[in-house]
């Protein structure tokens, strides 16, 4: 991106920033260059003169750079400051000296084999990291990919939404968000209906498709025929080859559950069996970005679980309640709606926002530079005792031991042991109470062996699954389990890493409406979104999961004590 000269009307500062030039003019506001007190250029964010004086824009901004300074830095521009209560708002992100990818494709066409499958994986990783953090871009497009030496950068993601705009961020009366041709079919339906991280994965097809050919996969003469296409057509792959092209293809699905994550996304990319070739084509001589990728796959933490021998009964489901592809269930796209808000999008033009539930409270938003996070719930006591067991003989948690030998929870020294040895995850029984959604779980963990993740379900319910938390020793991974796959909403690092073969650590989780606080010891770790997922179930399960950089030592073994549930808070706000 080359600057262009400042204008008469622009600041000549901005805080302790220098600035120096124009990048560029969207719908939150203006991007210049600028100068660090050191020399250092950076791009600075200013938000649009009619936003700032409004509260509670200036409150979601505040929340939202928070978040965003979260995202760790593979493949994306770093966040790096911001001031919200400044005269006019702003955002102080890495300065990335590169064309952007429409430029580019502009100017030479389509990219070759090997820088596609480059781009491909590095708007991958980018995507594993942002909502890794629990963020969703929600403008991904070419213009918002650069190519910089080293590894693409995706930039302008989870910053901002405009006055007007819905909590759920879907189309609304006063604004189209997004651009057409890589806006999934969901975003022009109910504005109650809150977008997933699936949308940017549709847009990662889009963009992609848009790479490789030149042209998007639902290409018409007007954003109304483009709109039109992804509403009821299947997109136009042709001049896409494999292997991108089976990727993309799943990932401009319909439906919003059958496309894969973007941790999945990344796998494919760069361990897929029937594309090593292709792999090794896009990483040569490119260790930026082969070091990114890897990165984003460690802290991530998402598994592909083979089925297993479940060792809990559960009552079958009665058909046509609840089923994922049941009617109730389904997203309902009005292509009506979509018409008057494309017209009105043609008018107002496209802008970018930030969206998800309200993140924790950081001491980012307080002007220090490292993101702890501090609980955005209520403070209020924990409610009435649901479930307590001392967890050292067989009460609502049972022994049993699986008739091959490989897997096994059993009572020893005073704590529940769970064992597995050639298998990625086991559950131990537990009771079948029927527990309300709002909980505040804490139970006693120890980690007996290297490369074992105490697991804790909660709203589990057999096929379906549940919500999620593995305990590890660098890290606490929130997301859910369901069907043969796990995947990440949140990663939270541990400062201080669980030592294997310890004392027990207290692991806590509250569980409110769409987000849980997870602390460790009494003192919060951070809160996670529980994401959008069905899930309807009302189980608390304990037992091991295998850590995925540790597979090759094939077994694993937890410890639990004294757990406790309880019902949400008698009093507080929530």
């Amino acid at each position: 991106m080359r600057p262009e000269p400042l204008r008469s009307h622009d600041p000549a500062r901005l805080g302790s920033y220098e600035l120096v030039g124009r990048l560029g003019e969207g719908g939150m506001g203006t991007v210049y260059l600028a100068r660090t007190a050191a020399g250092t250029q950076v791009a600075v964010k200013v938000v649009r003169a009619d936003l700032a004086p409004d509260d509670e824009f200036r409150r979601r901004f505040r929340s939202e750079v928070a978040r965003a300074r979260q995202v760790p830095p593979f493949c994306t521009a770093e966040v790096l400051d911001a001031d919200p209560d400044a005269e006019h708002p702003y955002l102080v992100v890495e300065y990335v000296d590169g064309p952007t990818l429409a430029e580019v494709v502009d100017e030479r066409g389509p990219l070759t084999a090997a820088n596609l499958h480059s781009v491909a994986i590095g708007v991958a990783t980018a995507l594993t990291a942002i909502h890794g953090a629990g963020v969703i871009h929600r403008d991904l497009k070419p213009r918002n990919v650069l190519l910089a030496p080293g590894t693409p950068k995706v930039i302008d993601f989870g910053i901002a939404r405009a006055v007007g705009s819905t909590a759920t961020g879907n189309t609304s009366p006063e604004f189209m968000m997004g651009t057409v041709a890589y806006m999934a079919p969901e975003r022009f339906g109910e504005a109650d209906v809150p977008l997933t991280a699936a949308a940017d994965i549709f847009a990662w097809g889009g963009v992609v498709m848009y790479a490789g050919t030149g042209r998007t996969p639902f290409e018409g003469d007007s954003p109304l025929a483009t709109a039109g296409r992804i509403l009821t057509q299947d997109p136009d792959l042709s001049g896409l080859a494999d292997p991108l092209r089976e990727l993309v293809s799943s990932a401009l699905s319909k439906e919003p559950a059958d496309r894969p994550s973007a941790r999945e996304l990344l796998d494919r990319l760069v361990a897929g069996p029937s594309r090593p070739a292709a792999t090794a084509a896009a990483l040569a001589g490119q260790p930026d970005l082969r070091a990114a990728a890897s990165r984003a796959q460690s802290v991530t933490g998402l598994v592909a679980v083979p089925p297993s021998d479940d060792p809990i009964v559960e009552v079958p489901a009665i058909p046509g309640m609840d089923e994922p592809d049941s009617p109730s269930r389904r997203r309902r796209w009005f292509l009506p709606v979509a018409i008057a808000l494309l017209v009105l999008a043609v008018i107002t033009g496209s802008m970018m926002i930030v969206f998800g539930p309200p993140p924790a409270t950081t001491t980012a938003e307080a002007g220090q530079s490292s993101p702890v996070a501090t609980p955005a719930t209520s403070t209020a006591p924990p409610g009435p005792l649901l479930l307590a067991d001392d967890l050292d003989k067989d009460r609502l948690w049972l022994a049993k031991t699986e008739p091959d030998g490989r897997s096994s929870c059993v009572f020893t020294g005073g704590q529940l042991h769970v064992r597995i040895d050639a298998k990625p995850l086991y559950k131990c029984r537990g009771p079948q109470d029927t527990l309300p959604d709002d909980l505040n779980i804490e139970v006693g963990v120890r980690l007996i062996s290297a490369g074992a993740c105490a697991a804790v379900w909660f709203h589990f319910k057999l096929p379906r699954g549940g919500h999620l938390i593995r305990v590890c020793q660098g890290n606490i991974f929130v997301g859910t389990h369901q069907s043969a796959d796990v995947s990440v909403s949140r990663t939270l690092p541990l400062d201080n890493p669980i030592a294997v073969g310890g004392p027990p650590v207290r692991i806590g989780l509250r569980v409110l409406g769409d987000m849980v606080t997870v602390s460790r010891d009494g003192v919060p770790l951070g809160d996670a979104p529980l994401g959008e997922a069905e899930i309807s179930g009302n189980r608390v399960l304990l037992g091991v999961f295998l850590d995925r950089d540790a597979l090759d030592t094939g077994s694993a073994e937890v410890a639990f004590d004294h757990i406790e549930v309880r019902g949400p808070a008698t009093a507080g706000p929530r």
